[in-house]
């Protein structure tokens, strides 16, 4: 069980680093991570489970974790300047498979 708990925690922060350097190389800086609330309660059940802190996810590898309730089982990697002033500047992934 710990070790699924383990692999599922390093999964997501593997996909919001890779969506990170996705926005990189596109030439924006990503600085927030939205997760829909099903997904951010997932990840502070993986966080609890691993490190037995009941705090509160502020960060993930460096980004600023915020909730959009609409966004559900997902995450979204973004570049909050650039967002909104044309294509680009975000990057999407399932958190709850």
């Amino acid at each position: 069980m710990v070790l699924k708990m383990r692999g599922e925690l390093i999964r997501i922060l593997s996909s919001v680093e890779e969506k990170a350097n996705e926005l990189k190389l596109d030439g924006y800086e990503p600085d927030l991570v939205l997760f829909g609330k099903e997904a951010y309660d997932y990840i502070k059940a993986q966080i609890t489970e691993e490190f037995g802190s009941e705090e509160e996810v502020s960060e993930l590898s460096g980004i600023k974790v915020r909730i959009v309730e609409e966004l559900r089982g997902d995450a979204v990697v973004i570049d909050s300047k650039a967002l909104g002033l044309g294509l680009g500047g975000a990057k999407r992934f399932k958190v709850v498979l």
